[in-house]
Parts: C-alpha cells; structure tokens; sequence
C-alpha cells in the first residue's frame, strides 16, 4: 500500500501578519526554521522512502530540513506549489477590504481556479502512486493545497479544514484512510492532532 504524508511548510512572517501569500517566494522566519527542525526529528523516527517539496522557498527550506535528518534525497514539482493568489498576494484582510471593498473574494482578482489546483495536485498524487508502489512518500506543500488535496482524495467535504504550519496528514491512498489529520505533536509532546 503507498502512504502519503502531506507537510505544510513551516512559518513565515507572512502567515504571521495575516499576508496572503500564494506563489510569492517568502522564506521561513526564525520560528518557521526551529519548528521544521522539530518536523524532521520526528519524520527521522519513522519509516519514508522519498521527499517531493514545492518549489517555493518556505517549502523547500522545510523539506530540506527534513531531508538533513532523514537523509532522503528532495526532489521538487511545480505541481505542488501553492494556489496563485493573483492580485491579492502580499495584502492582509483590511488591506484587501480597503482596496477591493468587503466583497471582495466576489471580484475577479486573478486567483488560480480552485479547479486548476486539485487538477494539478491530483495529477501529481496519481503519478507519484503510479511509480512508487507500496512506498512511504512525503509531500511538502502549502495550506490550502493540502486542504483541497486531502477533500479530493477522500472525497469528503469534511476534511475542509485549516491545516497548520509544519502539520502531519498522513493518507492511505489504496484504502482512502486518513491516517492522521493536521497533527503537529513534534511541537508540543504528543498527539493533538486528529488521529483517524
């Protein structure tokens, strides 16, 4: 059976300041950095065949991290980059209300379809499953990838939820199982996420 573990990149300041970031390139911040580490300490502990990160430097600097502990080779798609956030990227919420007015999520801010993102993502998954059979693999990517990701493969709206910095998902894909939802327990000692 092929598992798959979805990683969302560590922190940056962007997603401190409430900034949309998308395809815009924003390295980790010194927290991003520590919590990654903290990640791949814990990936270490356990059994992962191969490493696919976005190409966006938040996500690699966090597969990388990771592949320092494990000692697995990275290897990077654009498939896995985050939803393009079009004219909003870099704005927070008041920003975008103050220049678009509070309807704004209704105008045409060139974002990236939500179609044209699990499109892509499932290709990748497909693709990936196809070629490594009954292997471990992790995937390093952003929030609302993964989020859109994990709904298509368990076709389940009630995996809608938001997924946090440097959380853990892990997927069966032969049996449409989630393993474990969102969980970050590398960070406090212990499960808190959601175990399925």
């Amino acid at each position: 059976m092929t598992i798959i573990g979805f990683v969302r990149h560590g922190v940056t300041a962007w997603n401190k300041e409430g900034r949309a970031q998308g395809s815009s390139n924003i390295p980790l911040d010194e927290e991003g950095v520590e919590t990654a580490k903290k990640l791949a300490v814990r990936l270490a502990d356990e059994e992962w065949d191969a490493i696919f990160t976005s190409p966006l430097t938040r996500a690699r600097q966090t597969a990388d991290l990771i592949a320092s502990e494990s000692g697995i080779e990275v290897v990077e798609d654009e498939r896995l980059r985050e939803r393009s956030g079009g004219l909003i990227e870099g704005t927070t919420e008041p920003e975008r209300q103050q220049k678009w007015g509070p309807q704004w999520r209704e105008l045409d801010l060139q974002f990236e379809t939500a179609e044209n993102v699990v499109a892509r993502g499932l290709e990748f998954v497909n693709e990936q499953v196809q070629k490594n059979p009954n292997q471990r693999l992790i995937f390093v990517s952003h929030g609302s990838f993964i989020k859109r990701i994990i709904v298509a493969l368990m076709e389940d709206d009630s995996y809608t939820i938001k997924i946090d910095n440097t959380s853990l998902t892990i997927i069966n894909i032969e049996k449409k199982s989630c393993l474990l939802l969102n969980d970050t327990a590398h960070l406090v000692g212990g499960l808190n996420g959601n175990p399925l």
